[in-house]
C-alpha cells in the first residue's frame, strides 16, 4: 500500500478549523453582499461590534486592510491566521476569524421587519416567512430604456 500524499482534501461537516487561504474563501464566500453582524475581539474582551455589508473577499494582496464599518466590509484573508466556523442549533453559520490574540465573530444578521417594530425589539420575520403571506407582495421595479434615455437629457 502506498503511503497517502500529505496534501489531500480536508472535510468540513457544519464545523472546522480552517487553515487554507483557498478553503477559507469558499467557506466565507456566501457572505458575500450579504449584510452581517461582527464583534471584535481583544483577548476575551469585546472591543467593537456592529453591523454592516460585505463587499469584498480579497486573497493574496497584503497591501489592502481588512475593514469593518456599517457601511462596507473588506476582508482580506492574508489579515487572519486561520477560520474557526460553527452551526448553530438553527442551523445558521457562525464565522470566527483570528489572527494572535484577537478575533471578529461574524455572523448573518437578523432581518428586522418594520411590522414588528412594537413587539418588544424581538427579531421580526425574515423574507423568506413574508413570501408565504398571501398579503405580502414583492415587486421589482424596472426603468425603460426610453425612460432612462429621458433622464440623461434633464
Amino acid at each position: 500500500m502506498e503511503p497517502i500524499p500529505e496534501a489531500r482534501a480536508k472535510l468540513y461537516i457544519n464545523t472546522g478549523v480552517v487553515t487554507d487561504r483557498s478553503d477559507i474563501y469558499n467557506i466565507l464566500r456566501p457572505l458575500l453582499k450579504q449584510t452581517v453582524t461582527y464583534t471584535y475581539y481583544r483577548g476575551s474582551q469585546i472591543a467593537s461590534s456592529g453591523t454592516g455589508w460585505v463587499e469584498r473577499l480579497v486573497v493574496d494582496h497584503p497591501e489592502i486592510a481588512s475593514y469593518f464599518t456599517p457601511l462596507a466590509i473588506c476582508l482580506n484573508l492574508d489579515s487572519f491566521d486561520y477560520l474557526q466556523f460553527d452551526t448553530t442549533g438553527e442551523q445558521l453559520l457562525v464565522y470566527t476569524l483570528v489572527i494572535g490574540s484577537e478575533k471578529v465573530v461574524i455572523e448573518f444578521a437578523q432581518q428586522v421587519s418594520h411590522l414588528d417594530a412594537d413587539d418588544g425589539g424581538r427579531f421580526g420575520t425574515t423574507g423568506d416567512s413574508r413570501m408565504a403571506d398571501a398579503d405580502f407582495i414583492q415587486m421589482e421595479l424596472m426603468m425603460s430604456p426610453e425612460a432612462a434615455d429621458e433622464d440623461d437629457d434633464g
